[in-house]
């Protein structure tokens, strides 16, 4: 909602393919930069909104989660305008680390 014109729709979706469910949320904000798209997985990394304030975590938390539970994010530019940014969790099995001691 942050990058996204006011009163502009946010799309969620859902889906299962195979073995894995993929989430994509579409904005129709700025989108990317020509080539920042992995970029915005960075720690830090802000892109080219300076109008929006933050510090450029967002995006690598979701990542970091993402991928501890086995599965994996990318995003795009929407055709149109706008990002998705799209990630895929395994339906079956426990996300890596489950089971270790934790002392």
């Amino acid at each position: 909602m942050r990058y996204s014109p006011a009163g502009s729709p946010i799309d969620v979706s859902a889906r299962v393919t195979g073995l894995t469910v993929v989430v994509e949320v579409s904005d129709r904000g700025p989108g990317f930069a020509p080539g920042d798209e992995q970029r915005a997985f960075e720690k830090f990394y802000r892109g080219h909104s300076a109008r929006v304030r933050g510090v450029g975590l967002g995006l690598a938390i979701c990542r970091a989660i993402v991928e501890l539970h086995g599965g994996s994010i990318t995003a795009e530019n929407r055709p149109g305008g706008g990002a998705t940014i799209r990630f895929t969790l395994p339906l079956e099995g426990s996300p890596r680390g489950q089971g270790l001691s934790d002392g």
